[in-house]
């Protein structure tokens, strides 16, 4: 990796050398934009020249970022403002950006326009219409043609931001005064707004019409990504996205106070942020850098997150988070046990949790190779007859301790492939020739399970180690990028320079790794995948560089291969067990009306989950409060301590197809080296 960061760093200042004007410029200036867009170009996997089809991209990127929402811009503003920014490909040559300001001014015009309408609409004798129904997917609709038409727009948007503040306990009057407020400060912020800014947005949407993991970071936004690579990402450990104009929880980092929370989701949108009992500031169409700005805080001071879900039906709560840095203890891999009963006997197994892949080489640094080492020794000694691995919540982490978690499980040999944007194919392998462990082994994954952890689960089924269960296929993240910083404190860039690749020769890159035994999930109908992204990189595919020293050649060291037969009678055996399962039968009944309702919101239905979950934490609390029980500031996260975490549908069921796979393999023996 350390090769294609140098790749970057070299041809970046020689380009600014040339130019004797920017010496002194600490802002993306116009006529550097030409220069950083040749970087990319020079370093990036795929795309090397500014075809038509790139400005296209691009331009299609800017007016999507412009008004995520589509509830600020007329259907007539587009073409006009495409016109412009193709132009602006041709006059930034010379440092003319002006086309810029004239967009600019439009916005401006167009959030004054909705300010005064919210001002009219939220007057003192405003209802809120409970009736509403609310195509909350942009992409579902087209810009409003008419002023009319953009205003029934905004009653729909204004009153589903009406709700969510009404369910946070705030009375009507105050949370007119504090809508109105949120479009004062939106016409006010667009005002405000730079020619820099603007800039910015043009850079970071040629970026985003690449791939959707080559972005620029303004120097602002390259600080928010150092914290994300130190754990304490937003001080609740979440990553977070923006999408259509709301912030999307991405991941829940193991160990972070969010997670811990047992209340937030991937694909939860934050729709508003409060500090502590302080009243809750809108965020829908914001900028994601100002959330973040709301939602970071020092450690041990409280955030109040209002979410929406949108599950069988649409919801939307408050969740209150007390910030903290992320616990290493319980980010690191745990071992647990399950016993099955397989020929009228108990068989006992291991399942070890993995939630990422996580060292740094540093003395005295946990690693994850070394961590789940010593809990295959551990499973060992307690005879266990087969090991889950569970990477259904992992997304990635370092590449080297994937290759070296493989190395645990087989002989010796190749595990992953990089080939960079020269076309040049390096190979990773795993040296250790010790098998740690040798017996069944079954791998857990979802569409969750991204980066590293699909490198490890398509290792071990391309050496037919291991049978994958879980979800159709992995996130399908098979893309390598390399970020650094660029001169003259003009932020940085983060580019693609090569794609993954698994021994049998197939990338990683969208379609992921699938499963041996498929299980319904209900992420397996959300939008969560490289393939709903927009601009994804096609998958390819280079020789396969399977290394034939893998299964050692020693029948006290070897392992048993997966067979076809196996696979088969497996998934027949899971298939029959889940169609009897009543908590699979609910799953798929949730898929089905995620399917139907995908995009929409029915505010009835919101408001009604809403209000029966303020009735049920009010008597909880009331509950704690009249009781013994130790006091907390949330009273709701006391009682959600108390209980126990059952393990999941999925999770139980790969345990049943791990016993099954004990008795295919007629052994269930463990490494003897």
């Amino acid at each position: 990796m350390q090769s294609l960061v140098r790749l970057l760093i070299a041809p970046f200042v020689a380009a600014l050398v040339l130019t004797p004007t920017t010496s002194l410029f600490a802002d993306l200036k116009c006529e550097l934009v030409p220069q950083v867009m040749g970087l990319y170009l020079r370093n990036h996997y795929q795309y090397h020249v500014l075809d038509s089809k790139l400005k296209e991209r691009t331009i299609d990127q800017f007016v999507e970022k412009l008004d995520p929402s589509k509830t600020t811009l007329l259907s007539g503003d587009v073409p006009k403002i495409k016109e412009d920014l193709s132009n602006l490909f041709n006059t930034m040559k010379a440092g003319n950006c002006d086309k810029l300001k004239g967009i600019d001014t439009l916005i401006v015009q167009r959030s004054k326009e909705n300010e005064a309408f919210a001002k009219e609409f939220l007057g003192p004798k405003y209802e809120l219409d409970k009736e509403t129904v609310w195509i909350v997917d942009p992409k579902k609709r087209d810009y409003p043609k008419t002023d009319a038409e953009k205003k029934e727009v905004l009653k729909k948007v204004i009153h589903f931001q009406m709700s969510s503040y009404l369910l946070s306990d705030m009375k009507m009057p105050e949370a007119r005064k504090s809508l109105t407020h949120r479009y004062e400060l939106i016409s006010k912020r667009n005002s405000e707004r730079k020619i820099k800014e603007g800039i910015e947005l043009f850079i970071e949407s040629f970026a985003s019409a690449l791939d959707p993991h080559s972005s620029y970071l303004s120097a602002e936004s390259m600080e928010d990504f150092q914290i994300s690579m130190e754990l304490s990402l937003e001080g609740i450990g979440a990553s977070l996205r923006s999408q259509d104009g709301f912030t999307v929880i991405e991941n829940l980092i193991e160990g972070g106070a969010a997670k811990k929370s047992k209340k937030l989701k991937p694909k939860d949108k934050i729709i508003a942020v409060s500090q502590g009992k302080d009243k809750p500031v809108s965020v829908i169409d914001m900028d994601l850098r100002d959330v973040v700005k709301l939602i970071r805080g020092k450690k041990g001071t409280v955030v109040r997150l209002t979410i929406l879900r949108q599950a069988e039906k649409a919801e939307t709560f408050d969740v209150e988070i007390q910030r903290d840095k992320i616990n290493i203890e319980e980010q690191a891999a745990k071992l647990t046990y399950q016993t099955r009963e397989v020929g009228g006997k108990k068989v006992k197994l291991g399942v070890i949790d993995l939630p990422s892949f996580y060292g740094g080489g540093k003395k005295g640094t946990r690693s994850s190779s070394e961590d789940v080492r010593k809990l295959l020794v551990k499973a060992k000694k307690e005879n266990v007859q087969g090991v889950v691995l569970d990477l259904s919540s992992n997304g990635g982490g370092l590449l080297s301790e994937a290759v070296n978690i493989s190395g645990l499980f087989i002989h010796e040999g190749a595990v992953v492939a990089t080939k960079s944007t020269n076309a040049q194919i390096e190979v990773l392998r795993d040296e250790d020739t010790k098998v740690e462990y040798d017996g069944p082994l079954v791998v857990v994954v979802s569409r969750l399970s991204a980066s590293a952890s699909e490198i490890l689960a398509g290792a071990l089924k391309d050496y037919r180690r291991a049978v994958i269960v879980g979800a159709d296929h992995t996130f399908g993240k098979g893309s390598v990028q390399a970020v650094v910083n660029l001169p003259l404190d003009i932020g940085g860039m983060k580019v693609t320079t090569g794609l993954f690749f698994v021994p049998g020769g197939a990338s990683t890159q969208l379609k992921g790794v699938s499963s041996d035994v498929t299980l319904p999930s209900v992420l397996s109908a959300e939008d969560i995948g490289e393939g709903f992204q927009d601009y994804a990189l096609p998958a390819q595919s280079i020789p396969a560089f399977l290394s034939p020293s893998a299964n050692s050649t020693e029948p006290a060291k070897a392992w048993k291969p997966i067979t076809d037969a196996w696979i088969k009678t497996l998934a027949d055996k899971s298939s029959t067990r889940v169609a009897k399962s009543e908590k699979f039968a609910e799953i798929k009944k949730n898929l089905e009306e995620n399917k139907k309702n995908a995009g929409t919101i029915k505010l009835a239905d919101s408001w009604k989950k809403g209000t029966e979950k303020q009735k049920k934490d009010k008597a909880k609390k009331l509950k704690l409060k009249n009781s013994d029980a130790p006091k907390d500031d949330d009273s709701t996260d006391v009682v959600e301590k108390e209980e126990k975490e059952e393990p999941g549908a999925i999770l139980e069921e790969a345990v049943s197809v791990l016993s099954d796979l004990t008795t295919l393999t007629g052994s269930g023996s463990v490494a003897k080296n």
